[in-house]
């Protein structure tokens, strides 16, 4: 890595390169909605697993901390398969779009949002649940007090879930096709110049998903740094 790569990285950075922008909010588009569906179906199953108790609870509770670990290539080849022509979804055209890019990062963020946030309401001391009956509280309402006291947990378990989704490659590739201008992205975009030997523009790349890390990672230790002072 020479000093005049680096250099032409950083003027790319700091002259607001417009192909390097795109691709910066294409990736941000992408894994903000993925984070925004698998939340939105995460979350409530979370809740639902801490303070419900049904048949074959325990087993659905294992399949989600096993998936917390589901290979990225595995995930976009059976997406892969469901929505190629001759797959189940292929009427839907969704292959190699971003809304295909979208389902890939979803289906790996929600088994994490799940666990995580599983774990958060069940780590609420049952004194709360206990003092919440007592003061004449609803299910509901009680349910809710639960849900406030772990509201930390569950802000770690989404900011883990969005950093796990930025750091995304494997699956996006193979149901996105990485196309300039459409589906290319800043994992895929990086992966590709390198092998094209263009690292400037993969340096400059890897600069701005590192500071996005680290913002995700200040955010994750700010918010568990408070749930661990009111605790």
């Amino acid at each position: 890595m020479t000093p005049d790569v680096i250099a032409k990285a950083v003027e790319l950075i700091l002259d607001c390169d417009k192909e390097l922008l795109k691709i910066i909010f294409l990736s941000l588009e992408v894994s903000g909605l993925a984070l925004i569906l698998s939340a939105s179906l995460g979350l409530p199953l979370a809740a639902l697993m801490g303070l419900k108790k049904f048949p074959l609870k325990g087993v659905l509770v294992s399949l989600m901390n096993t998936f917390m670990g589901l290979p990225p290539v595995v995930v976009g080849l059976i997406l892969y398969l469901l929505l190629s022509r001759n797959g189940i979804f292929g009427f839907m055209g969704l292959l190699y779009t971003p809304s295909a890019m979208v389902l890939a990062q979803s289906v790996l963020s929600f088994p994490i949002i799940v666990s995580l946030c599983h774990s958060a309401i069940t780590g609420v001391d049952p004194i709360i649940k206990q003092a919440a009956v007592a003061l004449g509280a609803t299910p509901f309402q009680t349910a809710m007090t639960i849900i406030s006291e772990a509201r930390y947990g569950i802000m770690s378990g989404v900011i883990a879930g969005f950093g796990r989704l930025m750091a995304e490659v494997g699956a996006i590739l193979i149901v996105g096709g990485n196309i300039a201008g459409y589906t290319r992205v800043m994992t895929t975009t990086i992966a590709l110049e390198t092998d094209k030997g263009n690292f400037e523009l993969a340096l400059a790349l890897g600069i701005i998903l590192l500071s996005i890390s680290l913002t995700i990672n200040a955010l994750l230790h700010n918010v568990q740094k408070k749930g661990n002072l009111r605790s």
